[in-house]
């Protein structure tokens, strides 16, 4: 549902030397603020917006555009103009480069959390991921796909491959808690990662599930995680809703 915005925008002073997309973008600034548009509220789109005030599209596209420069709002297809909160770093997920799983860092930082899985299957490791792994090509491995969620919206689409020790683990298991909470659970001990960032444009079937247009921009994680007798207990390969996720890490001199 679209939040009523004519309190929010009533009463602009259209004979003024502030440009009216200015003073909508203040109010909206405001609103977002002190809470009368909490994250997660969508506004009505531009055209029906703009006919309600009495104002052009363009002058309703700059407004908004300047807010989600700022961070305050995301457009997202199929979802709309939606509001993720007061601060960029505030209202992103802030993830610190640390060998923990989404779920729980999630989970740590206050987000309702949930996961999809979408797909579950044993497939012969092909060449690449039997090299990672450390096993030979062709054994069967689990390949596990899920979307994960952050306060109801699409937030990841997590890929991973487990070797065959691990291939009892069930897609319930996996919609019920982290990859990594059930690892420990079996007595798995994860000691150190490899793990590479980057940034590229989403594919066809990640636009579809983060609710993106193909080729916007996504963050991107590959990581290979190793026990204690140094023996690869998950491959994985992630992407991110670019505009509400970050990535910290802490460097020190030398």
């Amino acid at each position: 549902m679209h939040t009523d915005l004519t309190e929010v925008l009533s009463d602009l002073d259209r004979t003024g030397h502030i440009p009216i997309s200015h003073q909508i973008a203040a109010r909206l600034r405001e609103a977002i603020a002190d809470g009368t548009l909490p994250a997660g509220s969508r506004l009505e789109n531009e055209v029906a917006l703009a006919e309600r005030l009495g104002v052009s599209r363009p002058t309703i596209r700059r407004a908004i555009q300047d807010l989600v420069d700022r961070g305050l709002l995301v457009r997202r297809r199929g979802v709309g103009t939606q509001v993720v909160g007061t601060q960029v770093v505030g209202t992103r997920v802030h993830r610190r480069l640390e060998l923990s799983s989404l779920h729980e860092d999630l989970t740590r930082a206050g987000h309702a959390t949930a996961t999809k899985v979408l797909l579950h299957e044993l497939v012969p490791a092909s060449p690449a991921v039997a090299a990672d792994l450390g096993i030979q090509p062709g054994i069967d491995v689990l390949h596990i796909r899920r979307l994960r969620y952050s306060d109801g919206t699409p937030l990841a689409v997590l890929d991973n491959y487990l070797p065959p020790g691990l291939s009892d683990i069930t897609p319930t298991q996996l919609e019920n808690g982290g990859l990594y909470a059930i690892l420990r659970n079996r007595g798995v001990s994860m000691r150190v990662a490899r793990q590479t960032i980057g940034a590229r444009g989403a594919d066809r079937r990640e636009a579809e599930l983060l609710g993106l247009a193909p080729r916007d921009p996504v963050l991107t994680m590959a990581r290979v995680v190793f026990d204690d007798s140094g023996a690869t207990v998950e491959i994985g390969a992630h992407s991110y809703v670019s505009d509400t996720y970050t990535f910290e890490v802490t460097l020190v001199e030398r």
